[in-house]
């Protein structure tokens, strides 16, 4: 029996209809795979930066505690027994000091740079051994204060290990690694100034399965998240920036504090091996060495002891205003 015209007429425009929608489940199909590649180039490209700053941070702080032990294990012991072996010390306001007066150490100040000292010598020794990983730049961003806190057990490398395990910040920068139960960069999130700063995308892709229409729909939704998170990343970005310029310079002030402190030490020792350990014979000149070795020692303990970032990852106010100080001192030095 001949085919209706009609059911012809119908078949024909359902075989179009059903064309018609393949071709535009094609067209969005390359349009969604399209979309989560650009997705995904995004986040690659975002996480790719935000590692490298990442990177230069840590190692920034990293080498900010290598100079803190260098100059502790240095300069500072040697001055430190030497100015202990003083006796009758009493200084008065001496002209062109007075930059250098605010940071003249005292007894206790005495006291702190050899604890820290000690502390310098044992995170030095850890290194050689391979118990200090993290102390270096757990010191290098806290500072003596909050190690001598931490350290309750009188065990430094132990509780210096312990903050850049636990802390996220460090964990994030590269102080805390997954071997000393740091979060590393595989912790889920890592807490930086303040920001949640993780994973945006967990699975980058279209969903398998689903019909292409909604493979676009969810790709255009990954596409927006992708650009959350490249955002966020750039706060993160600015945040470690912020950190790495804090932590060279306050490695910078500790150098230029030392190149003036050595020969000062060195004076001080011959001061003693000449006129011997009375300070009220000593000449003008000798007392204003004496004066100059105990400002300089005081300014590098001030830098030594000033935490660069709180527990949360944010820039400190007093590291800013410490090295402002710091930068006075410096000034005063060189007229």
């Amino acid at each position: 029996m001949p085919i209706p015209f009609l059911l012809i007429g119908i078949g024909a425009g359902a075989a179009a209809l059903g064309l018609g929608k393949s071709v535009k489940a094609g067209v969005d199909q390359k349009e969604a795979k399209e979309t989560n590649e650009r997705a995904q180039d995004i986040i690659q490209e975002a996480t790719g930066q935000v590692n490298k700053c990442r990177k230069n941070s840590g190692d920034a702080i990293t080498n900010l505690g290598e100079e803190k032990i260098r100059v502790l294990d240095g300069s500072i012991k040697p001055f430190v027994f030497a100015f202990e072996q003083l006796h009758n010390v009493e200084l008065t306001d001496s002209v062109g000091l007075e930059e250098l007066q605010k940071f003249r150490i005292d007894k206790q100040s005495l006291d702190e740079l050899k604890e820290m000292q000690t502390m310098a010598a044992s995170i030095a020794g850890g290194v050689a051994s391979g118990a200090a990983i993290g102390a270096i730049t757990a010191f290098g961003a806290y500072g003596g204060a909050m190690a001598f806190g931490a350290a309750s057990t009188g065990t430094a490398i132990a509780s210096l290990s312990g903050i850049a395990a636990t802390n996220a910040t460090l964990a994030f920068l590269g102080g805390g690694a997954l071997s000393i139960g740091g979060l590393g960069m595989v912790g889920g999130t890592a807490v930086l100034g303040g920001l949640v700063a993780g994973p945006a995308l967990a699975v980058m892709g279209f969903v398998v399965g689903a019909k292409a229409s909604a493979n676009k729909d969810k790709a255009y939704s990954n596409l927006a998240k992708a650009k959350e998170y490249q955002e966020e990343m750039e706060t993160v970005k600015s945040v470690c920036k912020g950190i790495h310029m804090r932590a060279n310079m306050f490695e910078r002030l500790i150098v230029k504090l030392n190149a003036i402190f050595e020969p000062l030490v060195y004076s001080l020792e011959q001061i003693i091996v000449t006129s011997g350990t009375d300070y009220s014979t000593y000449t003008s000149e000798q007392k204003a060495t004496v004066a100059a070795s105990m400002a300089i020692a005081g300014a590098i303990k001030a830098v030594l002891n000033t935490p660069i970032l709180t527990e949360g990852g944010k820039l400190t106010p007093q590291s800013e205003a410490i090295a402002d100080s710091v930068k006075g001192v410096l000034a005063s030095a060189d007229e």
